[in-house]
């Protein structure tokens, strides 16, 4: 990764950003279309017939639905992975017959890497996407290396899904969780973008948007929104549904309701609980972030909501400041958010204890209905932007212990959401492992981890800090 030893700098300041002050640069770049359409999948076993024709360059077939599905058009993508059906009507479809639901699938992922999003040329006339950390080669970096690793459905078969034409989020979505204002200004924003090339959001930290970046944005949310649609639609005919995972940027933590901040644009995991919330009955919502950085954007949304319990681990002092160990909520949402800041140099051992000790007690208490992860791959060990000292390995064990965790507390409902990790060889690797530990195939953290890098963790501040969480939320 090139020219990040200024972002630092860039990065000190949490402030609340605004649309009125937009910095512009250079260049211009199209707007990117999108399909818009709902996610549920249908049995293989199934036949149902269909014709052929081209939409966009992409070839659909025309599905004529059995009687007791709802009588509208409807198009589908089928391959070895199963077959995906989109409707074209507005509202998503809940609770189907449960005889069309994909229920043999360990994994699904969407998969929105928003290629359009801060993608124009600099002054030197390379690229944007090569200097700055949160680049469109993230997503495209995974995807490789899940297929180089034999990780998807051309390998795996109907074990693993990838959910594809998912419509995105309306502005209602978002709506739920961002305030009206900032919705329509940064829409509004997408015309200079278009002028102008590259506009940073003023006090966003650095925040910037492109043409696209509206549109990809609420694709971005519209991944997480569907992926739950279909891990809901999977448990109530399985106790065994699949974990879902949204391959998606830009990431979402750090959206504050007022705005942008930090590499974020909207929060798509704080809209996806809302959309649980609203759509599915799920009431009670346990988030768990375990990015770097604090998620204060996850944080400041349900601060005082009782109903979703808010549980990051964060090294101490990073961006964006917040997370402290004594914000735990208030008013009816108090003791619903915990803040666990790590001190630099945490890694397997501390996450493991942090795990059991902490994240396994207030799940078990809280009783979640569903289970929605932040999953940040900058705390390893080397990622740029911090200095813990995570592992692949780490990060195959918190995969395989939130997905345990979901299926003793919640029906096995839960879905990921890519949030940071900017070192591209660990964030894909990492992915990779997350997959592995889904799929129940064993880590091959052995093979990619080099512990000559590892150093002593401090365990000791690490299990004063624990104890200080335990005294503050009574467990």
């Amino acid at each position: 990764m090139k020219s990040v030893s200024s972002l630092p700098a860039m990065m000190s300041a949490a402030a609340t950003p605004t649309l009125a002050n937009f910095t512009a640069m250079t260049a211009s770049r199209p707007a990117v279309p999108s399909i818009q359409c709902n996610l549920l999948f249908y049995d293989r076993h199934h036949v149902y017939s269909h014709k052929k024709y081209s939409k966009n360059g992409i070839t659909i077939k025309y599905t004529d639905l059995p009687k007791h599905i709802r009588p509208e058009k409807g198009y589908s993508s089928s391959s070895v992975r199963g077959t995906i059906y989109c409707s074209n009507h507005k509202e998503r479809n809940v609770g189907l017959p449960s005889d069309h639901i994909a229920v043999g699938a360990k994994v699904i992922y969407a998969a929105a890497p928003a290629m359009g999003h801060n993608q124009v040329p600099t002054v030197q006339g390379s690229l944007i996407k090569e200097s700055h950390p949160e680049c469109n080669s993230r997503v495209p970096a995974i995807l490789t290396a899940l297929e180089k690793m034999n990780l998807t459905s051309k390998f795996r078969g109907s074990d693993v899904v990838e959910v594809q034409n998912f419509r995105p989020a309306t502005t209602d979505d978002i709506g739920s969780v961002h305030v009206g204002p900032y919705i329509s200004g940064l829409e509004k924003a997408m015309d200079q973008a278009l002028e102008k090339g590259l506009i940073f959001i003023d006090g966003s930290g650095p925040t910037y948007a492109t043409s696209t970046t509206f549109q990809e944005s609420l694709l971005a949310a519209g991944a997480g929104i569907s992926l739950v649609d279909s891990v809901v639609a999977a448990s109530r005919v399985s106790k065994d549904p699949p974990v879902a995972f949204a391959l998606i940027r830009p990431p979402g933590h750090h959206a504050v309701p007022k705005g942008a901040m930090g590499f974020c644009v909207f929060g798509n995991i704080a809209i996806a609980a809302r959309y649980a919330q609203r759509m599915h009955g799920l009431k009670r919502v346990f988030i768990i972030d375990f990015d770097v950085h604090h998620g204060n954007g996850t944080n400041d949304a349900f601060y005082e909501d009782p109903d979703i319990f808010f549980l990051s681990t964060h090294q101490a002092g990073s961006y964006p400041g917040t997370g402290k160990i004594d914000q735990i909520g208030c008013g009816s949402g108090e003791g619903s958010t915990l803040n666990l800041p790590l001190p630099g140099g945490s890694g397997d051992t501390a996450m493991r204890t942090v795990f059991d000790e902490v994240i396994v007690p207030c799940a078990q208490r809280f009783k979640p209905d569903i289970i929605l992860v932040s999953a940040g791959y900058d705390a390893h060990l080397l990622d740029p932007l911090a200095s813990l000292q995570f592992t692949t390995g780490t990060y195959y064990m918190l995969a395989s212990s939130i997905k345990q965790l979901a299926k003793d507390l919640c029906g096995g409902r839960c879905v990921f959401f890519l949030e940071g990790g900017y070192n591209l060889s660990s964030l894909s690797n990492s992915v990779a492992e997350s997959f592995r530990a889904f799929l129940g195939d064993r880590s091959l953290a052995s093979v990619l981890d080099d512990p000559s890098y590892l150093h002593e963790e401090p365990l000791k501040k690490v299990k004063q800090i624990i104890e200080k969480v335990k005294h503050i939320h009574s467990f």
